[in-house]
């Protein structure tokens, strides 16, 4: 890394580089430990529900199609991976790997985004959200399957927004590794902004079979 961007990338606080990173991962760890607890209450009040009401949650569960689950789960896999090549790329000081990395995670991102607005978009045909038009069939408990649908769209919202938040971060790593920022001295953004994303992919790894697939051939 020559002088003038090692001082671009050095921020005054820190006394090296390695201590920057060092305090950068630190703090996304810091961060998405308070992420774990705010997805964890919402786990947990799931699982409390779900004990109480498990019939009608198992009923609500089967109207979830499982394939498009899968399919969303494929395509978060791939982008895991593809966000691991784009580190890989950053550490190598390859930046057109490094580039195309960064696009294929945003793409596999933007498809995700795009199924699961899909799947919403179902719901709202089918009249599977809570309120007043709210109806499932196969079952009387109208009101555990709407708090099943509640914690549906809640949990599966909150990971949409925090995927957009993700392609924001994706393209702004982008926008910089287009500019040569990124050296193999210097890449702790892109090794910051790989943990956020791969943290959202493992939230969906949870959701899916919380949702999808537990009590799927309950009768």
């Amino acid at each position: 890394m020559d002088s003038h961007t090692e001082t671009l990338a050095l921020r005054e606080q820190f006394e090296t580089p390695a201590q920057q990173k060092e305090a950068s991962t630190l703090g996304m760890w810091i961060f998405l430990v308070t992420e774990v607890m705010f997805f964890g209450g919402l786990f947990l009040a799931y699982t409390i529900y779900r004990k109480e009401f498990a019939g009608a949650f198992a009923v609500a569960s089967n109207t979830l199609d499982v394939v498009i689950g899968a399919v969303n789960t494929a395509v978060l896999l791939c982008s895991s991976y593809t966000m691991v090549l784009a580190v890989r790329a950053a550490q190598m000081g390859s930046r057109r790997a490094l580039i195309v990395f960064l696009i294929l995670t945003m793409v596999f991102g933007g498809v995700f985004l795009g199924v699961k607005a899909y799947e919403w978009n179902q719901k709202f045909e089918e009249h599977h959200v809570p309120g007043p038009s709210f109806h499932l069939d196969k079952t009387t408990e109208q009101g555990p399957a709407q708090l099943f649908f509640s914690l549906y769209f809640t949990m599966t919202g909150l990971h949409a927004l925090h995927m957009v938040v993700g392609m924001g971060i994706m393209l702004t790593l982008l926008l910089h590794a287009y500019a040569g920022r990124y050296t193999p001295e210097y890449y702790t953004p892109v090794d910051v902004g790989g943990l956020y994303w791969h943290f959202v992919d493992i939230i969906w790894i949870f959701l899916f079979p919380l949702l999808y697939l537990i009590g799927r051939h309950y009768h």
